[in-house]
């Protein structure tokens, strides 16, 4: 009986194969196991469908993250965009000035080398302003812009764009002003014209896309295509920046003056941002030197910078 009971209390597993024999087939089973994976990449094949499918859990995990990571490279980036916009359009208007003056004085480097004097003074400030309404009728060449007495703006102030003299500040408010320009018949420039060294008088005939010299007279040395640059006189516009270019002339045997036509340099009609500059009063607009190029033959009208 005590030796039944020993056999039937045996544990059933202690029965089965010995450890030696599970551990030669385990060792056997790992070997085919690895020997197919280094030739069929079965690992690899489940850890990219594993990966594949874990996918969808990581993008779900990291997305609160990816997202305020997002919007705030998205905030900094416009921030940064912005301020470097607004860098290098002040650049770009620093440069366009300075091709301006670069044009004039290349046009009159010959009698620069003559007139120590005569050089062009020198811009000591500038602001750049937007324009926010026009009114462009025959009798009227006007627009207002966003810049006033709070940003410096004054009567007289000289404005002038990437191409060339638009006009003068006539009245000011405190965040705006008026501008007339030299198309308008009210506005007289003082010109030099950079061939001969002639000076006359830009009179505005009301049409953006022309200036009338009405003080040359008929025996004048101008023709078309000669350039207009300011002359100085007056004391608005710094001499040497550039106004137009001789489209017509006309000459009448019974006439005493010439019928002399221009076209502005400026976009008078398209401009949309301009420029207001101040030049150096301690260098002199009109210097005596250049005084002497003035044509003898053209009358001395008591016209006068700016609106009347």
């Amino acid at each position: 009986m005590a030796g039944f009971g020993t056999s039937v209390g045996r544990p059933i597993y202690g029965r089965g194969p010995s450890p030696g024999l599970r551990f030669t087939v385990y060792a056997l089973l790992s070997l085919t196991l690895m020997y197919m994976d280094q030739h069929a990449r079965w690992s690899e094949r489940l850890r990219f469908g594993l990966a594949a499918a874990a996918y969808p859990v990581q993008v779900a995990v990291n997305s609160p993250a990816a997202v305020w990571h997002w919007l705030t490279d998205s905030f900094a980036t416009r921030g940064t965009l912005r301020s470097d916009n607004q860098r290098l359009h002040e650049q770009v208007q620093q440069l366009q000035l300075a091709v301006l003056r670069q044009q004039a004085l290349e046009q009159e480097n010959s009698q620069l080398r003559a007139l120590r004097a005569g050089l062009p003074p020198l811009v000591k400030k500038w602001l750049v302003a937007e324009v926010i309404g026009v009114e462009a009728v025959p009798l009227r060449q006007r627009f207002i812009i966003n810049k006033g007495t709070n940003d410096g703006v004054h009567v007289n102030q000289a404005v002038v764009d990437g191409t060339g003299v638009l006009g003068q500040v006539v009245h000011v408010g405190p965040w705006s002003a008026e501008v007339i320009l030299i198309t308008d018949p009210e506005h007289a420039l003082p010109v030099l014209i950079t061939r001969t060294g002639l000076r006359t008088i830009a009179v505005g005939s009301g049409n953006a896309h022309e200036l009338l010299l009405s003080y040359l007279a008929v025996n004048s040395d101008v023709k078309s295509g000669d350039l207009l640059v300011s002359s100085g006189l007056g004391g608005v516009f710094p001499a040497g920046y550039p106004v137009g270019r001789i489209t017509g002339v006309n000459r009448e045997p019974n006439q005493l003056v010439a019928q002399v036509q221009a076209e502005p340099l400026a976009m008078i009609d398209r401009a949309r941002e301009v420029m207001l500059i101040e030049f150096d009063a301690a260098h002199p607009a009109a210097p005596p030197a250049a005084q002497a190029l003035s044509d003898a033959s053209a009358p001395t009208p008591a016209a006068r910078e700016g609106g009347r």
